[in-house]
């Protein structure tokens, strides 16, 4: 039932403030009994005492309350009641006895505003017995009179209680039990107000249920509402006692994490993601920045989380809005226009004669001031920061350039693999702008392999998968890389439009330690000869990796072992001393 949980309203900012004005009204009538009754001098004394402890109180709930968890207001609460009995006891007379009793109505709507039922209940039944006891001490007060103040603080509350569960309700899910989109405004525009007295950080994140309509298609939407139900229950336990969840709509979710970066806050969702593995989602987390409306803020989660989806789900990823962040930024894109990216290559051979047969083209920057920037790191902000594309194009064209260039010196050719984003897959203009580049360079599509991640396939974008097809048209070759890593099941590789499997590094760093893993590879094997799809390993670092692999019929290899990714000149320098390709990589069409 609804009246037994804690009302959601009643957060801690919101009863720090109620019960700092029932301090404060406490504190101050305390003193006006004190001054309008015939209190003697020590009684007196101590009763004004605890009425200035009541104000003072006010001042430190008021100021630091907010950040209090539920449970810290239990002495706070309790200790108000006790100074209420201390005050009966003292009283000079029946009137001033009852009225200062009186006050411990402001306890007890504290605590069925604060508590679940059976908690305010608890306090209430204490507050009300150490006032009654206190009142009977007294020697004017009747039993009658003291009952009646207790079913008059009584009935206070059930109304106070029942009002706000209905307020509650207002903010809240009824499916999950969180707070719903209302609410969540409301937490922000409060969190927002405290930012610049309070100092702290504050990050958002925006939750999205990777396939959820397919569970909602498949297993019926029962099926569908338990699911979100599980995710509520798990990332709430999980999840530090100040942060806000809430239901932002359908299967998205919305999370306020108060006192955190956004690199904490990215941090602390990938966790929880991986201690969750049974339902898939995709995460977009911003970090506030000063002068960032509640809006803003949101849209750049919104577009953190665009980001991840675009990647290819089941990813978190942060907004790159930080002045960190956007430094960088700056520099990568002076860097793009400048042509002061450089493309290394690493060897791609066939297993049997160590030949090379290819190359994987990798961006490398090497900043003026901090030196080499890791590619995750640059390419994770050039896909924040809208510069992928302009990224990805200088890659290609510059590979393509220069492979051009060393074929027509040593009248070698290799085919070219180039990794390729989910956002430029996304761009309805990518197709044409790589083909602009083919015919510019004069490297033909047939020697070119794009190589997209498993999971931005399963992402099953629409404009990313025709993209692939319409390049495929044009006799480029597809390949699905970090294969062995995503939720793709094997059913799927011959309705995809891929023409090589890139077996992952991690799956090819176990296979001599790990029987199974190299029955697996195995099989990998004959399913893609039977698809008419090449293989190629990558992380090859030892012999004895490349020695299983040929036995196990793997045909190309990649890694550390066959060479590291090089500039041009020293790429043609290796080729020059290894054999011309008997086989060439995805020649099936």
């Amino acid at each position: 039932m609804s009246l037994l949980r804690a009302p959601e309203v009643a957060t801690p900012r919101a009863i720090a403030g109620i019960l700092a004005v029932f301090y404060l009204v406490g504190g101050t009538a305390g003193l006006l009994i004190t001054w309008g009754s015939h209190t003697p001098g020590t009684a007196r004394t101590v009763m004004v005492a605890m009425s200035v402890s009541a104000l003072l109180s006010a001042l430190v709930v008021l100021r630091w309350g907010r950040r209090w968890g539920r449970n810290a207001f239990h002495l706070p609460i309790g200790s108000a009641s006790a100074l209420i009995g201390t005050g009966v006891l003292l009283s000079p007379d029946a009137g001033t006895a009852v009225a200062t009793a009186a006050l411990v109505a402001f306890t007890v709507m504290d605590a069925v505003l604060l508590f679940n039922l059976f908690v305010a209940a608890v306090h209430t039944l204490l507050a009300l017995s150490g006032i009654t006891a206190a009142l009977l001490v007294q020697s004017d007060v009747a039993l009658p009179t003291a009952l009646a103040l207790d079913a008059v603080v009584v009935a206070l509350a059930v109304a106070t209680r029942v009002l706000v569960i209905r307020a509650s309700d207002a903010s809240r899910d009824p499916l999950t039990g969180l707070t719903n989109r209302r609410g969540l405004d409301e937490e922000l525009r409060h969190l927002l107000a405290d930012l610049p007295r309070d100092g702290v950080r504050l990050s958002a994140a925006l939750l999205d249920l990777d396939h959820f309509k397919a569970i909602n298609d498949t297993r019926g939407h029962e099926a569908g509402d338990e699911v979100l139900c599980r995710v509520a229950d798990d990332w709430t336990r999980a999840l530090p006692h100040d942060a806000v969840l809430a239901r932002h709509g359908g299967d998205e979710f919305a999370l306020l994490l108060p006192g955190f970066t956004g690199p904490a806050a990215l941090e602390l969702v990938r966790r929880i993601c991986a201690e969750h593995p049974g339902v898939r989602m995709s995460v977009g987390v911003a970090e506030h920045q000063v002068g960032d409306s509640a809006a803003q803020l949101m849209r750049r989660a919104d577009q953190a989380l665009y980001a991840a989806k675009a990647a290819g789900r089941g990813r978190c990823e942060l907004d790159g809005a930080t002045e960190g962040s956007r430094d960088l930024a700056r520099d990568l894109a002076l860097a793009v226009a400048a042509g002061r990216i450089a493309v290394h290559f690493q060897p791609i051979v066939e297993l049997r004669s160590g030949t090379v047969v290819g190359v994987e083209a990798l961006a490398r920057w090497t900043h003026p001031e901090l030196g080499a920037v890791p590619p995750l790191e640059f390419i994770g902000v050039a896909e924040q920061h809208g510069l992928i594309g302009a990224l990805g194009q200088h890659v290609l064209h510059s590979a393509c350039a220069q492979l051009t260039a060393l074929r027509r010196q040593s009248g070698r050719t290799l085919r070219l693999g180039v990794n390729v984003s989910g956002l430029e897959l996304c761009d309805p203009g990518y197709p044409e702008r790589v083909a602009a580049v083919l015919e510019e360079t004069g490297w033909p599509a047939e020697e070119v392999v794009l190589e997209v991640t498993e999971s931005l396939l399963e992402a099953d974008s629409e404009v990313a998968v025709a993209a692939l097809h319409t390049l495929r048209g044009l006799g480029i070759r597809v390949a699905l890389d970090d294969f062995g890593t995503g939720y793709s099941s094997f059913s799927r590789l011959d309705t995809l439009p891929v023409d090589v499997l890139k077996v992952d590094s991690s799956f090819t760093a176990t296979i001599t330690s790990s029987v199974r893993r190299a029955q697996m590879l195995r099989s990998i094997v004959d399913l893609a000869g039977a698809l008419g799809l090449d293989i190629v390993a990558e992380g090859i670092e030892t012999a004895d990796q490349a020695d299983l692999l040929r036995s196990l019929d793997c045909t190309f290899g990649q890694g550390w072992l066959h060479g590291r990714p090089m500039p041009l000149p020293v790429l043609a320098a290796e080729l020059a001393a290894r054999p011309v390709p008997a086989r060439r990589l995805a020649v099936s069409g």
